[in-house]
């Protein structure tokens, strides 16, 4: 039987020992260029993406909200027709809040002086279950179909809420929906991105060197068409 022989241990050469370390070095500068140029990107989508909006007239955006709300009541079935403005418990109107700035680094809470971000929102009464129920899945299917994304969806038990929240373009879009099966109460709700009010000018603020600009001014000057049969 023949001796079996063991293979002499290699030496790295200095060079194959000066090899990986520099190999490694420049594989961690090219991560860190990398990583450099991600949060530059980051920081320079922070400081524009609050401020930078279009400046577009409260009708508008309000139509498109509305829009919204009107595709989305005829998906439930709703076929009552609901006036504009607010009743006893029913409700078809606008509204409006501040639009908000991160600021450099998107932790900041600043309101952006002129922009308004519009909504819609309805409510309505006596509303049964074999109506909300189907009606609330359809319109969830079909949402989600359309490419909203669906934040929350519950289908309540005896005695709770069902709802549905849906979003898109980082919620510069949005819509909600709840039914309260005890009330027989329906609520909706749809809010389209923010935009500065042409109404306003810097001018405004430089004079008092403050925010001046209300939101509710815009919602004050639209008003919604009938939601259901005859609305535009």
């Amino acid at each position: 039987m023949p001796d079996e022989t063991t293979p002499a241990a290699t030496t790295p050469t200095s060079t194959d020992t000066v090899r990986g370390p520099v190999a490694g070095c420049l594989g961690c500068g090219g991560l860190l260029v990398a990583l450099v140029l991600a949060l530059v990107a980051v920081l320079a989508w922070n400081a524009g993406a609050g401020t930078d909006l279009p400046r577009v007239a409260p009708q508008d955006r309000a139509d498109r909200a509305f829009g919204y709300s009107r595709e989305a009541y005829g998906v439930l079935g709703f076929t009552r027709a609901l006036p504009p403005g607010t009743g006893s418990r029913a409700r078809n109107e606008f509204g409006a809040e501040y639009c908000h700035d991160g600021g450099l680094l998107g932790m900041e809470d600043k309101t952006v002086d002129g922009a308004y971000r519009l909504y819609h929102e309805w409510a309505l009464d006596d509303v049964p279950a074999d109506q909300a129920v189907p009606g609330l899945r359809r319109l969830h299917r079909r949402l989600a179909d359309e490419g909203w994304r669906v934040t929350s969806y519950t289908e309540g038990g005896t005695g709770k809420d069902w709802s549905l929240y849906v979003q898109r373009d980082r919620r510069a879009e949005w819509m909600t929906f709840t039914w309260d099966p005890e009330q027989r109460y329906f609520t909706g709700g749809a809010g389209v991105p923010c935009a500065y009010d042409p109404a306003w000018t810097h001018s405004d603020s430089d004079t008092y060197a403050t925010d001046t600009y209300d939101p509710d001014t815009a919602a004050d000057a639209v008003t919604p068409p009938a939601l259901g049969p005859g609305g535009r």
